[in-house]
């Protein structure tokens, strides 16, 4: 398969507000997506990641986990359920998991024991883990400290300080960069990844949400949802906000993939 073009780390093709998956991968193939990592939010999707995976291996990546907004529905089969998931596909990654502080329910002292488990989980089978972390910077360092991370992990849409990044890069962070930090609102983000260093910017369009701004929406969807084919134009700006060819961002973004989710 070519691997010349370019690598989504996060999205949810799986999620009902973007219809049938079967035209959207056509889309993303089209416009130059070669390959994507699909993220669960929770047990109940786990099953339709893991069916888009079996049916575009070469495309698609799953990664199972449960997204700190759904951590009360988290279970101890669940659990043995992921467990399970992840002994049965070596490239199955951890993911979407995390802490949120912009939300009050779940609250953090339900969310923080989910993510712990999680995070020993992805230590212990050496898989990589996507995480969320939204106004929540201490406590997450606060977890690491209890439980280390595994070797590589995505801070997906990052949108920390340059301080914050500098702290968790030692630890084998890897930071991807979507649309909407394309916002002018946003441009705070956008310096942080300029001063991030080039082997850790990873892309991902986290579609159906962080849709970008109109100029960079090449494939619209109903109701504002954000369409994974986007991305393509998403690293064209993010290349040229670094000063570099969108071809030579692609490369460095697939290699940078490749290194964090191991395939």
């Amino acid at each position: 398969m070519d691997m010349s073009g370019w690598t989504d780390a996060h999205n949810h093709l799986q999620d009902q507000r973007l219809g049938d998956a079967v035209p959207l991968i056509a889309a993303m193939k089209a416009s130059g997506v070669t390959r994507c990592v699909v993220n669960a939010t929770c047990q109940d999707d786990w099953s339709a990641v893991a069916n888009l995976a079996v049916r575009d291996p070469d495309f698609i990546l799953p990664a199972y986990g449960i997204h700190p907004w759904k951590a009360h529905t988290a279970t101890a089969e669940g659990f043995e359920k992921l467990r399970e998931l992840l002994r049965n596909d070596p490239r199955a990654s951890i993911g979407e998991c995390g802490l949120d502080r912009w939300i009050t329910n779940p609250p953090l002292e339900v969310q923080r024991p989910v993510f712990l488990e999680q995070v020993r989980l992805a230590r212990e089978m050496a898989r990589p883990i996507t995480i969320h972390c939204l106004k929540a910077w201490e406590p997450l360092f606060g977890c690491f400290a209890e439980s280390p991370p595994p070797g590589r992990f995505l801070l997906h849409s990052f949108g920390g300080s340059i301080e914050t990044a500098r702290r968790l890069l030692p630890m084998g962070a890897y930071f991807s960069f979507s649309g909407y930090f394309l916002h002018a609102r946003k441009s705070a983000t956008l310096e942080v990844f300029r001063a991030l260093p080039l082997d850790r910017i990873l892309l991902e369009s986290d579609a159906p949400d962080m849709l970008p701004p109109p100029e960079f929406i090449t494939h619209p969807l109903p109701g504002d949802h954000h369409h994974p084919a986007n991305l393509p134009a998403v690293g064209a700006a993010l290349a040229t906000a670094l000063g570099i060819p969108a071809a030579k961002l692609a490369d460095i973004t697939r290699q940078n993939a490749r290194e964090c989710f191991g395939w």
